[in-house]
């Protein structure tokens, strides 16, 4: 007689793991997927709004225009003007928006972030992510990162790397894409490229196989085949470390180039072919020579850049991402760990700023957030460009206009015009007297949506 089945009988045990397993995972995602609640719930966004502001910077003209107004149409810009003529031309049933006692900007946009990253002062910083950290919990930081970015007004970031988290700055983009985290537009890099041997994590026994901050590739062909990948499976843009090893000569900020020449232009060659804009990690003068001489669309950092460099760059149209803050936020603690040629790059930098700034060097604002923690505000990179030289409007430009034609999408950010995309910022005071007053905004609003507000009235 054959074995009667019965319900109660005991599954293997691997079975039954595997079960549990996919319980979990299922449970995970149904949480995860709970929509995050905004500053005033989750009602519907009505399709048109009208923005009263009392102060609108037109950071393409380069002023302050007073009570002017925005309409908006589901994600865009319909029009832009006085504010009785405006609203002339909106709909009876328009959500009204008064933020008549308010200066009003651009959504503002960060070139150089890493939301999977929590900071990295030292390289035990460094380690203890990526050897005790999952990736999905890395990624669940990250969310958090992302929000933090939008809630102080940084509407668009361009993600350079996920330091050992694979693909995973391509899930969270697609997750804010898909409204189930709330975070900016982004632009993902995803693993970037290092040459073996020059990059972290570094310094184990060498039987151990230790996990990668990067994707190491070597020779041309490797090359193209690593760009190729990495466009596969979401890149928008190529990032390469070109150079390592720091130290000064004759007074001059020098460092080791991470690949040859011949390396060098087939990831240019490869990612321009794709359609991709490609970044260098340069920050000697060895490393940003051999980056402008290969035709990379920005440089990432550049302490060493010299005045020659500079007119190179301008005569290109390279940009050039400064992040000044996380050299002062590092430096110090990189020092105290056996690294004193931080404090030296860190002041080369505040020079080498100064004279880009007076030559007209294209600089994109970026902060590399993330090397620091995002508890510290992005915004605080715009105190340090006004300290190095810049005006505050030229540091507003470059968190906008600038920022938006690296990226290539000055047709859709960038500034507050009719057509672009509705990402607006307001904050209580005038940036243009004070610049930290960017560090303190206060309403934000991305692609029509309004995700933070402590300014304004509506109705």
């Amino acid at each position: 007689m054959g074995k009667r089945f019965s319900p109660f009988r005991r599954a293997p045990a691997s079975r039954l793991a595997r079960a549990s397993v996919r319980f979990l995972i299922a449970l995970a995602c149904s949480l995860l997927i709970v929509p995050v609640p905004l500053a005033r719930g989750q009602e519907p966004e009505p399709h048109e709004k009208l923005v009263r502001a009392g102060r609108l910077l037109d950071v393409r003209a380069g002023r302050l225009l007073e009570d002017q107004g925005v309409l908006i149409v589901g994600e865009r810009i319909r029009a832009v003007g006085p504010y009785a003529e405006i609203a002339r031309r909106a709909s009876t049933d328009a959500q009204r928006i008064d933020l008549s006692s308010a200066t009003v900007l651009p959504g503002l946009i960060d070139c150089h972030t890493h939301v999977l990253l929590q900071g990295d002062v030292t390289s035990a910083d460094y380690d203890e992510q990526l050897l005790k950290e999952a990736i999905p919990y890395r990624a669940l930081r990250a969310s958090v990162a992302a929000r933090t970015a939008v809630m102080n007004g940084f509407t668009t970031i361009r993600d350079l790397g996920t330091e050992g988290a694979m693909y995973a700055d391509v899930d969270v983009k697609k997750a804010i894409e898909n409204g189930v985290i709330v975070g900016p537009r982004m632009f993902v890099a995803t693993r970037a490229f290092s040459a073996t041997g020059m990059y972290p994590i570094t310094g184990y026994a060498w039987e151990l196989k230790m996990p990668e901050g990067v994707q190491f590739v070597d020779g041309p062909e490797e090359i193209r085949r690593g760009v190729r990948e990495q466009v596969k499976y979401g890149a928008d843009w190529i990032k390469v470390y070109v150079d390592r090893r720091y130290y000064f000569k004759d007074g001059v900020l020098r460092s080791m180039l991470n690949f040859t020449d011949e390396e060098l232009e087939a990831f240019v060659t490869e990612a321009h072919r794709l359609g991709r804009r490609i970044a260098a990690h340069a920050m000697g003068r060895d490393g940003i020579a051999a980056a402008v001489r290969h035709g990379f669309d920005s440089i990432e950092h550049g302490y060493g850049l010299d005045e020659g460099l500079m007119d190179e760059m301008i005569k290109r149209g390279i940009f050039w991402c400064p992040t000044i803050y996380v050299g002062v936020y590092v430096a110090p603690g990189r020092a105290a760990a056996g690294a004193p040629v931080w404090l030296q790059m860190r002041d080369a930098e505040a020079r080498a700023f100064q004279l880009a700034a007076r030559k007209g060097v294209r600089i994109a604002y970026g902060t590399d957030a993330g090397g620091y923690p995002w508890t510290e505000n992005e915004a605080k990179e715009f105190s340090f460009m006004v300290q190095y030289g810049m005006t505050p409007l030229d540091a507003l430009r470059s968190a906008t206009l600038v920022a938006a034609e690296l990226l290539d999408a000055q047709g859709d950010i960038g500034a507050i015009e009719a057509g672009k995309r509705a990402d607006i910022i307001a904050v209580a005071g005038d940036p243009l007297r004070d610049i930290k007053e960017l560090e303190r905004v206060r309403f934000v609003m991305k692609g029509g949506a309004v995700l933070r507000d402590e300014l304004s009235t509506r109705r």
